[in-house]
């Protein structure tokens, strides 16, 4: 957890994680408002042991796949722990490799504006080794919501059930509407930079990592997922990689361990107030 306490009357910057729920970020303050949405409350307490993803909101760390197997990843499922070395560092295994996640924030003092939090990640796992990792982030945003990314981007849509294609952003996407039944996944490629704009904010997505593909999943459920009891869910996802299932990436999809077996990236939130 990172907490900035306020200044001068000014609002508190925290991040909240769950380590014993796969590490889960379960509340981002920033800029006097919380993000992150809290879910459809299907479960509560930690999923450990739970072989088949459930969706409890907040942002998840997904890890070395997002769609595919395991479906979110291999750490929503496990705990997560704090190195006894250095208490910053929260860190999580799967298989023969090691991820490691470190927060600092904080603001400018004068104003708290932008307020800001920085996540430094670690990987160390065999050199060659190939995943996809993502920030799963569901927002707590109302009706209207506006999602910003430069314009022509190529966007890889998933318009379940039918197979991806290639199209230009925003293809539709970019406004969080009112229920219509449908729910759609997409990603932004090579696209490291996302924004939102929700009731007078705007929070910004910003991921950094040389060499390796970086991209941002969109999410978008307007009441059309699960079958058979959907709610609406607004996903931003920054990613290594340009494809949610690993086993579908072909040659630049996946981001892949360097010979030094040792990987570092680094996302950046920011919220201020929106431009008029």
């Amino acid at each position: 957890m990172v907490s900035e306490p306020g200044v001068d009357g000014l609002p508190v910057n925290e991040v909240v994680v769950d380590l014993e729920d796969g590490g889960r970020w379960t509340s981002l303050q920033l800029a006097g408002r919380e993000w992150l949405w809290s879910g459809p409350g299907l479960v509560s307490g930690p999923r450990a042991g739970m072989t088949s993803y459930v969706d409890v909101g907040g942002l998840e760390e997904c890890f070395p796949t997002v769609r595919g197997w395991p479906d979110h990843g291999g750490l929503w499922n496990q705990p997560w722990s704090s190195l006894d070395e250095d208490e910053d560092w929260d860190v999580a295994q799967y298989g023969e490799a090691v991820l490691l996640r470190r927060f600092t924030g904080g603001a400018v003092p004068e104003t708290a504006e932008p307020a800001t939090v920085w996540v430094d990640y670690r990987l160390i796992a065999p050199a060659g080794y190939r995943f996809i990792w993502a920030a799963h982030a569901l927002l707590d945003c109302a009706v209207g919501a506006t999602l910003t990314a430069p314009a022509g981007t190529s966007c890889r849509l998933y318009p379940d059930p039918a197979p991806p294609l290639i199209t230009a952003w925003p293809s539709g996407l970019d406004t969080y509407a009112a229920d219509d039944g449908t729910a759609v996944g997409a990603v932004l490629l090579d696209c490291p930079v996302v924004s939102v704009r929700d009731r007078g904010l705007e929070l910004s997505f910003d991921l950094s990592c040389p060499e390796q593909p970086v991209s941002t999943a969109v999410w978008r459920n307007l009441g059309g997922f699960p079958a058979d009891a959907p709610y609406r869910s607004l996903g931003v996802e920054p990613m290594l990689g340009r494809v949610f299932d690993l086993a579908e990436g072909g040659p630049g999809d996946a981001a892949v361990v360097p010979a030094s077996g040792e990987l570092t990236w680094r996302l950046v939130i920011t919220a201020r107030p929106a431009a008029r």
